[in-house]
């Protein structure tokens, strides 16, 4: 059996962090061991949410009390999301070269949450930095959006060739694989959206309709997904799958006109996609 350690915010209400991230992989057969750094009523997209932010302290000791049980030699990866501060991103990092020293044939799986197109950075001061200088050394898989991987390598990318020289680029610096899991380029087929996959010298690539919807937390279940799928296989077909689950997942969530992804409604995603995208070789 798959054991994923996941490390990330949760909300009582709606599906973004753990609360994206743990149901898919559990829906998939994998045990996963969630650990929340923050516990919020409902995202902060609604722009008002009662809850709290836990310290790196507290992630440590969970960590820890995991630890105790003898767990980690079981764990075959980590995964992790936003951070609410810098000194969280460390505690994920320490729980990362934990992990892996118990098992070395551990993966770490991180989701660089930074900021996005139209949006710019929205978290707070320090993060973006420890991502670039921390983060990205001592992952194993990255998962940026397009925004994130500019930010990331500080170029712009509008074609193909630049987006492979930005993540080769990354991959240089730590990351065996990089997923950017959103990109819009110039040969963007019209009314389609992009995900692009590399690892070892090879770049994959898949388009799947754009959708009339505005949600939050696919990113936080795309990269769940791809991180399980590159588990039990390479990351072209860990795109294929992923990207397949995550369109059937929204569009059912345009079709029903919901503001939080269906989760739980369409998760006959997860295992049979509805829909299969097949990535291609680029």
């Amino acid at each position: 059996m798959t054991s994923i350690l996941s490390i990330q915010s949760w909300v009582a209400y709606g599906h973004v962090g753990n609360a994206s991230a743990i149901f898919p992989l559990q829906r998939l057969g994998a045990e996963v061991w969630g650990v929340h750094t923050v516990q919020f009523s409902n995202h902060t997209g609604y722009g008002a949410w009662r809850g709290q932010v836990f310290g790196e302290e507290l992630i440590g000791d969970l960590v820890t009390g995991i630890e105790e049980r003898g767990a980690l030699p079981r764990c075959d990866a980590v995964l992790s999301g936003y951070m609410g501060s810098a000194g969280i991103g460390q505690a994920i990092l320490s729980a990362a070269s934990r992990v892996k020293a118990a098992n070395p044939a551990a993966l770490w799986c991180c989701d660089p949450v930074i900021g996005d197109v139209g949006r710019g950075v929205f978290v707070r001061p320090g993060i973006p930095e420890f991502m670039r200088d921390a983060a990205v050394p001592a992952a194993d898989i990255l998962t940026p959006n397009q925004f994130e991987l500019e930010w990331l390598t500080g170029a712009k990318v509008t074609t193909l060739d630049g987006a492979k020289r930005a993540v080769a680029a990354l991959q240089s610096r730590g990351p065996r694989c990089v997923l950017v899991t959103s990109l819009h380029l110039e040969d963007t087929p019209e009314g389609e959206i992009g995900m692009l996959a590399a690892e070892a010298g090879q770049f994959w690539r898949v388009s799947t309709p754009m959708l009339p919807l505005s949600v939050n937390g696919a990113g936080d279940a795309i990269a769940a997904l791809f991180l399980f799928h590159r588990l039990r296989g390479g990351a072209d077909a860990a795109l294929s799958a992923a990207a397949s689950s995550i369109f059937g997942l929204l569009r059912r969530t345009a079709e029903a006109g919901s503001r939080e992804i269906l989760t739980v409604a369409a998760q006959e995603e997860f295992v049979a996609p509805s829909r299969v995208f097949r990535a291609q070789p680029c």
